[in-house]
């Protein structure tokens, strides 16, 4: 029997799960997928958003200034890289200047702090590749990145690590509710709570309604990204967006706290979840990012991606305990600045509804912290020498592009949460993020992972069920 059971291992989901194993709880996080972070915390901006945009006093305000503020600290526990480069709202016509008084307006009510509107001049200052037809900005310098699956795994590595749950494969189709919930998986597995919250993302709508709930309605727009390499890195040092439109901020161009250079996303409404990239939609990232920018590196492009944005139809933040089945918290539609807003998310599920249902009682001894994922590579020669003699597998590189070595890849698999598959490796250490995309490294990573688990080679999957990379032997 657990005191709370989370459905959903997204960024929401884990920082929930991570907030509840600071207190005296039995918690579990139940996630469909073979891995955590695999909806939309594996493929957004990682845009860390100051907070100007949202409209004043909605859950999207709230939540997004004070999650602002916590992000630094909670990254620098769980050993996440996190950067405050800031944000610059692009002008390009006279209507744009007047929206960005708007914006700042409105960021001063939501108590966002050192927002400024610049001209040209100072402008191509920040940025000398904007383009000459800019004519100013709204400069947010609270603005940061963040790598939104890394955040993820950590917040839920670290959980665990402070003694919650971890279910993955558990597809949640029954749920029964007595004197608790009892909650049943595809496969037939069942778990109890006394209280569930529903983090489900894309499917929130569809959860809440397998729990007798109906009144959540989800809908979902795909955004596709071209990424460029390392070697772009400083063509841009601060976030860039356009003045925003109903449909979202727009196209962004940016760099990542690894020094790669991301531009997009687009916005397309979808009936389900299709992931798929297309030609037009990126055509259409490169037409608006050559708007913002001039000889923007596309030679450097070293693959293009896309993720699913989920939005309820209030077009704010649903969090709250359902008005239909006690017991049962929603926390849905949690579209952009949904991954800013998350530490503070967890805080108010935590301590302004679950506490109001069950006696909240610190666990003391949590420990927040957590060794980075990957780090081989930053350290001096002199520490690199030293952990080598201690570990001979951190002498071997096996991801030549990012300079990932074999313990590395060992420890992705034996801590908390384990990768078990080879993109669950790639999000925890960047083995097959570099220039060739895993061309060379992929057979090794796979044989670290065959080993580690105690699995057949020919099982190791891309990404869990479905996506087989190896059918036999060919001699």
């Amino acid at each position: 029997m657990f005191d709370v059971a989370v459905i959903g291992g997204g960024v929401v989901g884990g920082l929930l799960l991570r907030q509840l194993s600071k207190y005296q709880l039995k918690v579990c996080l139940l996630e469909k997928q073979a891995d955590v972070s695999m909806g939309a915390s594996r493929a957004n901006s990682g845009v860390v958003h100051a907070g100007f945009d949202a409209k004043e006093g909605t859950n999207k305000a709230k939540f997004n200034v004070r999650g602002n503020q916590m992000m630094p600290s909670l990254c620098e526990e769980l050993g996440v890289k996190f950067k405050n480069n800031g944000s610059l709202v692009v002008a390009f016509s006279q209507d744009d200047l007047e929206t960005l008084k708007d914006l700042k307006a409105r960021g001063e009510k939501n108590g966002v702090p050192d927002l400024e509107i610049i001209d040209k001049e100072q402008l191509l200052e920040l940025e000398p590749n904007i383009n000459d037809t800019a004519m100013g900005a709204l400069y947010a310098k609270t603005g940061g990145i963040v790598c939104p699956y890394e955040l993820t795994i950590s917040a839920i590595g670290n959980a665990m690590d402070n003694g919650a749950t971890l279910y993955t494969d558990f597809e949640v189709v029954g749920a029964v509710r007595d004197e608790f919930f009892t909650v049943t998986a595809k496969d037939g597995r069942t778990i109890q709570a006394k209280i569930v919250v529903n983090c489900a993302g894309l499917y929130a709508g569809e959860v809440a309604k397998i729990f007798g709930d109906d009144t959540i309605k989800i809908g979902a727009r795909k955004g596709e990204y071209i990424l460029l390499d390392r070697e772009s890195a400083g063509f841009v040092t601060r976030t860039l967006f356009f003045t925003p439109t109903k449909l979202g901020k727009g196209v962004l161009v940016l760099p990542t706290v690894d020094n790669n250079i991301l531009l997009g996303p687009t916005a397309e409404e979808l009936e389900e979840g299709n992931t798929e990239t297309s030609k037009s939609g990126l055509d259409r990232i490169m037409s608006k990012a050559n708007q913002m920018c001039k000889n923007i590196p596309y030679y450097n492009t070293i693959t293009s991606f896309a993720g699913i944005r989920a939005y309820s139809y209030t077009h704010d933040f649903i969090i709250e305990e359902s008005k239909i089945i006690k017991g049962l918290i929603n926390c849905a539609g949690i579209e952009s600045p949904g991954l800013t807003s998350a530490p503070a998310i967890a805080e108010y599920v935590v301590n302004g509804l679950i506490g109001g249902l069950l006696p909240l009682k610190p666990n003391n001894n949590f420990n927040p912290y957590r060794k980075p994922d990957y780090f081989f590579k930053n350290l001096s020669d002199e520490k690199k020498n030293e952990l080598i003699r201690e570990n001979p597998s951190y002498g071997k590189i096996i991801c030549r592009c990012e300079q990932i070595t074999e313990g590395e890849i060992i420890r992705a698999c034996t801590e908390n949460p384990r990768a078990t598959t080879v993109d669950g490796v790639k999000r925890r250490t960047r083995a097959g993020m570099g220039r060739c995309q895993g061309g060379f490294c992929q057979p090794y990573v796979m044989e670290i992972i065959a080993k580690c688990n105690q699995m057949e080679y020919k099982s190791v999957t891309k990404s869990g069920k479905g996506s087989n990379i190896l059918l036999g032997e060919t001699k």
